[in-house]
C-alpha cells in the first residue's frame, strides 16, 4: 500500500480534521482472520440456512435436541488461535495516534481487544464467546469449561448451581440487547464526528440503527461493506473494497492528515 500524502487529494474531505471516530463493526471485519461471516457466499447461514434457526432464543430454551445441535455448532466455532487482522490493527493504530476511537462491535470474537484496543474502548453489543451464563440464576463460567464438559460427555450442559439451561453470553435472535449497553452505544454514536460502519450488512437491529443515530446527531457516516446496505443512502461515502484494504487506508489517511496538521501548526 502506498503511503497517503495528507496534503493531496488522496485524503477525502471527511477524513480531514478528525479527532473522534466511532466504528460499528460486523462479521466482515473478522473474515480475514479466518472467521466466516453469516450471510456472505461462504457464510454459516448461506451454507446451511437451518443453522440460523438454532440461534433463536425461544428455540434454544424450548427445543432440547435443537439446543444439543446448537452446542455442537457453537463448539465448532471455537478458534483459540485466531489472531487480529490488518483491519483490527489499523483501528488500534488510529487510536494510538491520538484520535479518540470507540468501537461498537456486533462480533463476539474479542479481536479488537487482542489487536491492542483497551477493553473500555470496545462495546460488545452482542456479547462475547468468553463466557456462558445460566438462563435462570446469576451463575457464569468460562466457555472453555463448558466445552470441557461437552468433551466429557455432556451434550446439553446445565447450570452447576441450579440445573437450568446454560447459554453462551451472546445475544441470540429474538433476545433484546441489554438496555444499558444500547444506551451507551447510542451516546457514543452521537458523540463521534465520524461514524464508520465496517463489514456489517446493517440488517440486524437495533445495532444497525446506530448509523441513523449518528447521522441525526451531525456525524459523517462512511460505510465499508462488500454489498449494499439499508443505510447506504445516509452515507457520505460507500466503499465496496475489501475491509482489509479499505480500513487501513482510511485510518492512515486520518493519521496522515493529523500529522500534516501538526507540522503545519508548528
Amino acid at each position: 500500500m502506498n503511503p497517503i500524502d495528507a496534503r493531496n487529494a488522496d485524503v477525502p474531505a471527511w477524513a480531514r480534521g478528525v479527532t473522534r471516530v466511532a466504528v460499528l463493526t460486523g462479521a466482515g471485519m473478522s473474515t480475514d482472520s479466518g472467521i466466516p461471516d453469516y450471510r456472505g457466499p461462504e457464510g454459516l447461514w448461506t451454507k446451511d440456512p437451518s443453522l440460523a434457526g438454532l440461534f433463536t432464543r425461544e428455540r434454544f430454551l424450548t427445543d432440547a435436541e435443537g439446543r444439543r445441535r446448537f452446542w455442537r455448532v457453537y463448539a465448532g466455532m471455537r478458534r483459540d488461535g485466531v489472531r487480529p487482522n490488518v483491519a483490527h490493527e489499523a483501528l488500534a493504530r488510529l487510536d494510538a495516534s491520538g484520535v479518540a476511537v470507540r468501537v461498537l462491535t456486533q462480533n463476539i470474537d474479542g479481536l479488537h481487544q487482542k489487536a491492542g484496543l483497551a477493553a473500555r474502548k470496545v462495546l460488545e453489543l452482542h456479547g462475547n464467546m468468553a463466557e456462558a451464563e445460566c438462563t435462570r440464576c446469576p451463575a457464569r463460567e468460562p466457555i472453555g469449561a463448558v466445552f470441557d464438559r461437552m468433551a466429557a460427555g455432556e451434550d446439553d450442559p446445565a447450570c452447576r448451581s441450579c440445573g437450568a439451561v446454560v447459554q453462551p453470553s451472546i445475544v441470540m435472535f429474538g433476545q433484546f440487547l441489554d438496555r444499558d449497553v444500547l444506551s451507551h452505544a447510542a451516546a457514543i454514536a452521537r458523540a463521534g464526528g465520524l461514524f464508520l460502519a465496517v463489514g456489517s450488512s446493517l440488517t440486524v437491529e437495533p445495532a444497525a440503527g446506530l448509523c441513523a443515530v449518528a447521522v441525526e446527531s451531525g456525524a459523517t457516516l462512511v460505510i465499508v461493506n462488500r454489498d449494499p446496505t439499508p443505510y447506504d443512502h445516509l452515507a457520505a461515502e460507500v466503499v465496496r473494497e475489501p475491509v482489509g484494504v479499505a480500513l487501513p487506508r482510511i485510518c492512515d489517511a486520518i493519521i496522515c492528515d493529523r500529522k500534516a496538521g501538526s507540522i503545519g501548526g508548528t
